[in-house]
């Protein structure tokens, strides 16, 4: 009975001590609310005796604000972080494309600089696969009859010749390489307009063969193709001569053949392209 009784008493102190603060509190509020000189001077007063004395409580208080505040900055900074991350990735992506589009712009404008007459006609395609080994040098192009090629037709790119269709179908095309050892390309050596045989070797430099004319060809000398046969265009670059380690006079190529991404199929309005000239070429080098 006396334990249930010191209970029901201090249980009834602690209503007493929460309603005191109560209404203690309720009276700070409402005297800080009064609109006063003399409440005025009290507040300061009063506020001159506590601040000071509670600063050691304040300052934690302080730090943790701090220490949050700075928490959430972190926090925004690696999502911002991350963000930037992910669109400097897709930048780069971007770019990557940007850098491609420019070659092949590059590249095609190039294939409008090389000089062509004007009775001739061209069909700009692009290389699709390199079938070349070490004993024949040849590439497929997206072009075929259905784009007006014809078999035997010259191919150029944007520096030079390139090379002679051989070989065609409704959709693509197959390009016997001027280094091959099948190609034969009659050609006209300046100054002299010496007419010769460029032959390839399996080299990026082909050979000169059967060579007309007294005059010695000098390195550095122009080569272009001569027009003899119907099967190249007159006029097209082929390379320029130079003598080899061996003494020998060779042609240095002026289209990059390592390098090719899009090829002009040339096809001369005048000059009518035997009928199977590819084949024709073919049939000759087998036998």
């Amino acid at each position: 009975m006396a334990s249930q009784g010191q209970g029901e008493h201090l249980g009834i102190i602690r209503y007493i001590l929460l309603a005191t603060i109560l209404v203690l509190l309720l009276a700070i509020f409402l005297f800080w609310r009064i609109d006063n000189a003399r409440a005025e001077r009290f507040r300061l007063a009063l506020l001159n005796q506590i601040v000071p004395n509670v600063t050691f409580l304040t300052s934690p208080i302080k730090s943790v604000g701090r220490m949050v505040t700075n928490m959430t900055s972190y926090a925004d900074v690696y999502k911002q972080n991350k963000r930037l991350q992910l669109e400097l990735n897709e930048m780069k992506k971007w770019r990557e494309a940007a850098l491609q589009l420019e070659q092949k712009n590059a590249k095609l404008r190039a294939l409008n600089n090389l000089k062509l007459s004007p009775s001739l006609l061209w069909i700009t395609g692009e290389i699709i696969a390199d079938s070349g080994s070490p004993f024949n040098s040849s590439i497929l192009i997206n072009l075929g009859t259905d784009d007006g090629v014809l078999d035997g037709a010259a191919v150029a790119d944007g520096l030079g010749l390139v090379g002679r269709i051989s070989g065609v179908e409704k959709k693509l095309s197959r390009v016997i390489l001027l280094s091959d050892v099948k190609s034969f390309v009659p050609a006209m050596i300046e100054p002299n307009n010496q007419e010769a045989i460029v032959r390839g070797n399996n080299s990026s430099v082909p050979s000169i063969d059967f060579i007309r004319g007294t005059s010695k060809i000098k390195p550095g000398s122009r080569i272009y193709t001569s027009g003899r046969g119907g099967i190249f265009p007159a006029g097209i670059l082929i390379g320029k001569a130079i003598l080899s380690p061996e003494k020998k006079i060779r042609t240095r190529l002026a289209a990059n053949l390592s390098q090719l991404d899009y090829v002009r199929v040339i096809i001369n309005r005048n000059l009518k392209i035997p009928a199977k000239a590819g084949s024709v070429i073919k049939n000759y080098e087998i036998q």
